[in-house]
């Protein structure tokens, strides 16, 4: 019973898919995190079926580039935008902060998010599917949840206030990290032996970039930088896979 609440808790706080609902207790948030790249195992078979379909590459292209924003209901695009707002504000840590906390969108997240959208679907509709490639993008969106739980566990916090703080100080923080980085170390294993070594190099170098970025600029991490890795991540994963199958390694 605590394991399907620990994933009903994931799955209700980062998707929009309907879950039994359950109050939030010591015992089931605090190996929420290992649940969470499950997320990414609904979007990879969403993503799947859309390929196999027999729909017009236009229709194909929109469906590969949505199915992540409805199955997550936008909620790490939320955070992709608060993040690209503080980080053009050029202002100091506790400036960022502030502005990661205001509800209003600024005219450098609409930008953004304009450009990603541009950007994704484009690659969307470059992407020629085959089972290899479907299996591979699954992967890595899973890939990409179990490295940013392991962030969670892992990277400092920015503030001890948050949805990021709120999963980290409840988890078992060396067990959620040692079963995130070895199911990371078996996806990576996985996609070599696939081809997609690309999509792996992608993978490790964002979350450097955010490591980086978030200690950096904001002193830590937070949830809407979370939001920001996720979202840089994929869209960096999915140009790797564009690009292996445009260069004929895939």
């Amino acid at each position: 019973m605590i394991v399907l609440q620990t994933v009903a808790v994931a799955f209700a706080m980062f998707s929009a898919v309907p879950v039994p609902q359950f109050n939030w207790t010591e015992k089931n948030m605090r190996y929420a995190m290992c649940a969470f790249p499950l997320i990414g195992v609904v979007i990879g078979l969403l993503w799947f079926l859309c390929g196999v379909l027999p729909l017009p590459g236009a229709a194909r292209a929109a469906g590969f580039c949505l199915i992540p924003v409805w199955v997550t209901g936008g909620i790490h695009l939320d955070g992709y935008a608060d993040t690209c707002d503080a980080l053009s504000s050029y202002g100091d840590r506790e400036k960022k902060l502030e502005i990661l906390k205001d509800p209003h969108c600024g005219a450098f997240a609409v930008i953004r998010l304009c450009s990603y959208f541009a950007a994704y679907l484009a690659l969307c509709a470059c992407v020629q599917f085959t089972p290899q490639a479907g299996l591979l993008w699954m992967m890595a969106l899973v890939l990409e949840r179990a490295l940013s739980g392991y962030a969670v566990a892992a990277f400092p916090m920015a503030k001890n206030t948050g949805l990021a703080h709120t999963f980290a100080s409840a988890a078992d923080r060396a067990t959620v990290r040692r079963v995130l980085a070895l199911l990371a170390a078996v996806l990576c294993c996985a996609m070599l032996a696939l081809g997609g070594w690309a999509l792996m190099l992608a993978a490790l170098a964002v979350l450097w970039r955010y490591h980086a970025v978030a200690c950096k600029q904001f002193g830590g991490i937070t949830g809407d930088l979370a939001g920001w890795f996720l979202q840089k991540n994929e869209i960096w994963m999915l140009a790797a896979l564009c690009a292996c199958q445009w260069g004929g390694l895939l």
